[in-house]
């Protein structure tokens, strides 16, 4: 059943009330497989979703599958060489974008029936609210639906973090991942606010298509979480895709260019150069006064775009910041002041819950800190019968996650003798899907180090593995880390062609406790990327 879908049934002029035994506010992951359960154990469930275009959620409509999609296009048009030409580039990203809308269409349709043909759901299209412990209205697009249920499941996602910079919110061309995914016609100039993961896989995509890519770190250093050679592997390779970097850069005003374009006033500490006009005061028309930035005094590690106006992001207008008297400061880092102009930015600055227009307080729902909805281990928020599931709650935004957060829901519900709690969670990998894959589970070497464990590195280049030759894809490096007297691995850091699926190898000996010699006598197929873990772990 349905309410305001492409399927709808009309709804009565007045008011409609649902009573139902479990009310699940969003359509991703963890909510929609909780739905079919309840549903086959001859529960009644309303699914409330704020938005047609978001059914079956986040991961099949704007995350993972179709940044997939489009990552498989981009290295297919480099591999064919339809990235050489702006021709042969647009047609290849024209095919992108229908393939990719083909498959989330198709996903988004599939997930819809998957729910609203049973009997026992009903899906409600629009925005819902708390207005009491156990009530909630939904705004949908023919009036107001009021819906009580026993139990409710918050499951509302997260969305992008957008930085308070004027201008970010009303110029063109400036998208989060979520427009940058959409778009008809291929940026030639991209800039990307923030190098954090999500980041670098828009940065190697749009690279592979043949987008001249600029990178933007608000700090000076890369990937400050992972260990210094793994970063150093990663950076060279996005580097050797074209991908420019520019590091210690604040953006601190964004407006339209006169070209049409995207225009960045960006503050870089750790540089000097000639005071010159400032980018917020530059007049229009004058933005063909373009300033190579690759002679300016650096004292941070700092790879600069050129200033060819049709290669990397254009920067102009550089100024040294002064002092409150006009004279130039000598006693802190120099900063320079840079005005960058685009085709397109994407903003890549983090994701924080989705909580905005839930009114959490009328039924008593609390966040934490960091603006997260407040769960227990059993995912139980400070109201009763009130669950959170997926990245609303705070935990690692993955889907597998909120699938995981369905079992520990359902095993409250369905009676077990022990429920499963997010404490029961072991070693949870991840994959960044760069032109080469990066993954990892477990500690790398800078957290052993801090733990003050005792332990071995171990390492292999990828070079050295069989099938990673016969791929023609050898770049890349194996780390991994074993507790010197047990043998016990405690992570691994692959930077590999087919990472993705190898590192759920280890994730599965370390879940099983199994020593690091398990892996390195392992009877794997010949030849694979997998047979590469008896060589890392000898």
């Amino acid at each position: 059943m349905s309410i305001s879908t492409p399927n709808a049934i009309s709804t009565p002029s007045t008011s409609p009330t649902i009573t139902t035994d479990a009310l699940i506010i969003g359509f991703g992951k963890g909510g929609k497989t909780l739905a079919a359960k309840l549903s086959a154990a001859g529960r009644k469930v309303v699914v409330a979703e704020a938005s047609a275009d978001m059914y079956g959620g986040t991961c099949i409509n704007i995350g993972c599958l179709p940044s997939k999609s489009l990552i498989l296009s981009a290295e297919q048009a480099r591999r064919d060489g339809a990235n050489s030409t702006p021709e042969t580039r647009e047609a290849a990203f024209e095919a992108a974008i229908k393939e990719k809308r083909r498959v989330t269409s198709m996903l988004r349709d599939k997930n819809y029936h998957k729910l609203a043909d049973q009997d026992n759901i009903t899906v409600i299209t629009g925005r819902a609210h708390f207005t009491g412990p156990h009530s909630v209205e939904i705004a949908t697009a023919e009036g107001p639906v009021a819906v009580t249920a026993s139990k409710i499941f918050i499951n509302t996602g997260a969305t992008p973090r957008i930085p308070d910079i004027p201008g970010i919110h009303t110029t063109p061309g400036v998208y989060t991942s979520t427009g940058l995914m959409d778009l008809d016609d291929m940026p030639q100039r991209l800039v990307i606010i923030g190098s954090g993961f999500i980041g670098l896989e828009f940065a190697s995509m749009f690279a592979d298509f043949g987008t001249a890519v600029t990178v933007l770190q608000h700090n000076a250093e890369f990937l400050p979480r992972e260990d210094a050679d793994v970063a150093a592997a990663i950076r060279a390779q996005l580097e050797a895709q074209g991908v420019k970097f520019l590091f210690n850069a604040d953006t601190k005003a964004i407006a339209p260019a006169a070209d049409g374009g995207v225009r960045l006033s960006v503050a870089v500490k750790g540089m000097t150069r000639g005071a010159s006009q400032a980018c917020d005061s530059t007049p229009a028309g004058t933005g063909n006064a373009h300033t190579d930035i690759t002679g300016a005094t650096d004292t941070t590690t700092t790879t600069s775009p050129t200033s060819n106006p049709t290669d990397h992001a254009t920067m102009s207008h550089v100024q040294t910041k002064p002092s409150d008297d006009g004279e130039p400061r000598f006693a802190e880092p120099a900063e320079a002041r840079f005005c960058l102009t685009t085709d397109a930015v994407l903003v890549a600055t983090g994701r924080t819950p989705n909580v905005e227009g839930l009114h959490l307080e009328a039924a008593g729902v609390e966040l934490t800190e960091r603006g997260a909805v407040k769960v227990d281990e059993l995912l139980r928020t400070t109201a009763a019968d009130i669950w959170a599931l997926g990245d609303v709650n705070g935990g690692p935004q993955h889907t597998y996650i909120s699938l995981d957060d369905y079992r520990v829901v359902w095993s409250q519900l369905n009676g077990s003798d022990r429920p499963h709690t997010v404490k029961d969670r072991k070693h949870v990998p991840s994959s960044t899907f760069l032109a080469t894959p990066y993954s990892r589970v477990g500690l790398n070497e800078r957290e052993a180090k801090a733990a003050g464990l005792d332990y071995v590195v171990k390492r292999l280049p990828v070079a050295a593995v069989p099938k990673a030759q016969v791929m023609r894809r050898p770049d890349g490096l194996m780390k991994a880390i074993v507790e010197r007297n047990t043998g016990r691995i405690l992570g691994a850091m692959l930077l590999s062609v087919e990472s993705h699926e190898v590192i759920n190898i280890v994730k599965l000996a370390m879940d099983l406790d199994a020593p690091a010699s398990t892996l390195r006598d392992m009877v794997f197929t010949h030849p694979t990327i997998a047979e590469a873990l008896n060589d890392l772990f000898a």
